[in-house]
């Protein structure tokens, strides 16, 4: 079974390559395989795509925006189901795949089972990280460093606010007839300041 994901090679909207990224990146983390189709150059594959995505899964417009993902001739979704399915940590089930070996508990005939020491020799077995939980670690880390990087900006958020009230500030302290303040004004009205605090 082959995944095909219907992507534009030449778009000029950053969140389609955005999303066409993310869904190729997550992919190739599950070493999952499949087949990119361009639709930009390729009119054959534009058709199909367009054809094949159903009707109520088409926007309003009727004509379905990449990526779009299909397994072989079946339909999966496009950037948002996936993106859901992701979360919901439920890619192979989306993608209509088995989940590979080592992804989940063997089944263990009942004849073999040994109370709680054959369990532990089963985990043992199945040990280690399977490719989509290690896609998913990298997305948590991802998510982390945004934000660190939101609560970076939230800390200068109050330095710009200061900034911009010392603009008025000094926008007000020029006067009615918009000429600049003397330093000597400037000074007074600091001391001004000063005394009605």
């Amino acid at each position: 079974m082959v995944i095909k994901v219907f992507l534009a090679s030449s778009s000029g909207s950053t969140a389609i390559k955005k999303k066409q990224q993310d869904v190729l990146g997550f992919l190739e983390a599950l070493k999952v395989d499949y087949a990119p189709l361009d639709i930009a150059c390729n009119e054959d594959n534009r058709m199909w795509m367009r054809e094949n995505v159903p009707v109520e899964k088409k926007p309003t417009n009727g004509i379905p925006l990449p990526p779009q993902i299909f397994n072989e001739e079946s339909y999966c979704g496009d950037y948002e189901t996936f993106f859901d399915a992701k979360e919901d940590n439920a890619v192979y089930a989306f993608l209509g795949l088995p989940p590979p070996p080592g992804s989940k508990k063997r089944e263990v005939p009942m004849e073999e089972c040994n109370g709680d020491e054959h369990t532990e020799e089963v985990e043992a077995e199945v040990g280690g990280e399977t490719g989509e939980e290690a896609a998913e670690e990298k997305v948590a880390e991802e998510k982390e460093a945004v934000e660190d990087t939101e609560e970076s900006l939230e800390d200068t958020a109050p330095v710009k606010e200061e900034e911009a009230q010392e603009e008025v500030e000094d926008e007000e302290a020029k006067g009615e007839d918009d000429q600049p303040v003397s330093e000597e004004e400037e000074e007074l009205r600091q001391l001004e300041e000063e005394e009605d605090e």
